[in-house]
Formats: structure tokens, C-alpha cells, sequence
């Protein structure tokens, strides 16, 4: 009798599944867009000054951290498009709530990554601007201001792809909580 109830339940209506699914789909181009660009931004970050006759180059390979939050941002950028592509998938299969609750994971995952990233980069960031005095690390951003903004510009980008997945995620756990036990 309960596979008769089962069958006979009405199905919900799709349009808002559909708009949803699209929704989904806009903010993972968008993270996929940012990462992208953040990588972008990061790895080509470089900047070689004078300064008392010393010549001084800066660029992301020279600090572990930048390194850090470039590969953060190449390993979301390759899940976002990875996402979206299973996002599109979705779209025409059926609208199972188990596959946001994997979706939720995914997407809670990849935004772990990227604001463990963009801490690292933005503590090493602050160092770089206004030094640590306790440590005795002078800040270095007045000689290579070219560099700093690009750093700067990358993880700004990095936070925006942040905030997409903290959207993704609840939009996602929003609609897992349809699983039927």
C-alpha cells in the first residue's frame, strides 16, 4: 500500500527547480569566471624595482603562501567548471535531492579551499603592506606597489568566488533537506 502512495504523489512543480538549476548554473560560471581570473592575476604577478642599488623582484613563486592560494584557486577554478558541468547534467536528469545533498559537499569543499587560500594570502598580504614590527619584517609594498595591487586585486577576486559558493552551498543544502529517509 505504501508503494501505491509512493507512486501516486504528486511530483512538485518544476519551475522552481528550473530556476534554481539556472541560478546554480549563473554562480558557478561566475566562480569559474573569478578563480580563473584570480589565477590569472596571481601567476603573472611579478615586479623587479632598484632600491640602494640592490635590485629587488618580487613575484608569487617566492612566498609558499602565494603559492598556496594560486593552486587553491586552480584547484576551485577546475572544480567549478567540473560543477558546472555536472550542474548541466542535472538540469535535464531527474531533480533527485540526493544530488544536492553531493553538490552541497562539493560545493562547501571547494569554498573551504579557497578562504584557506585567501586567509593565507591576505595575513601574508598584511605583513607586506605594513611589516611586523615585533618580528622585525619591514613592509615592502612601498618599493614593489605594482606587485601588491596585483596580489591585492587577486584575492579580492578570490573572496567574490568565496561568497558565489557560500550562495551555491545554501542553495544546495536548502534543497537537499527534501531527502526523503
Amino acid at each position: 500500500m505504501e508503494n501505491l502512495d509512493a507512486k501516486n504523489m504528486p511530483s512538485p512543480p518544476l519551475k522552481p527547480y528550473k530556476c534554481l538549476l539556472k541560478t546554480q548554473i549563473f554562480l558557478r560560471i561566475l566562480a569559474t569566471a573569478f578563480t580563473l581570473a584570480s589565477t590569472w592575476i596571481i601567476l603573472t604577478s611579478k615586479q623587479t624595482v632598484t632600491v640602494f642599488g640592490l635590485e629587488m623582484d618580487a613575484r608569487y613563486s617566492y612566498s609558499p603562501i602565494f603559492k598556496f592560494f594560486a593552486f587553491a584557486n586552480i584547484i576551485g577554478c577546475a572544480f567549478s567548471v567540473l560543477s558546472l558541468f555536472l550542474a548541466s547534467v542535472l538540469s535535464h536528469k531527474c531533480l533527485d535531492p540526493k544530488n544536492y545533498f553531493y553538490m552541497f559537499l562539493h560545493d562547501l569543499i571547494v569554498m573551504a579551499v579557497l578562504l584557506a587560500g585567501c586567509a593565507a594570502a591576505t595575513a601574508i598580504g598584511y605583513v607586506g603592506k605594513y611589516g611586523e614590527s615585533h618580528s622585525g619584517w619591514m613592509p615592502i609594498c612601498d618599493h614593489v606597489s605594482k606587485f601588491c595591487h596585483k596580489v591585492t586585486d587577486s584575492v579580492m577576486l578570490s573572496y567574490f568566488a568565496v561568497l558565489f559558493y557560500l550562495c551555491l552551498a545554501i542553495i544546495s543544502a536548502n534543497q537537499s533537506r527534501q531527502i526523503q529517509v
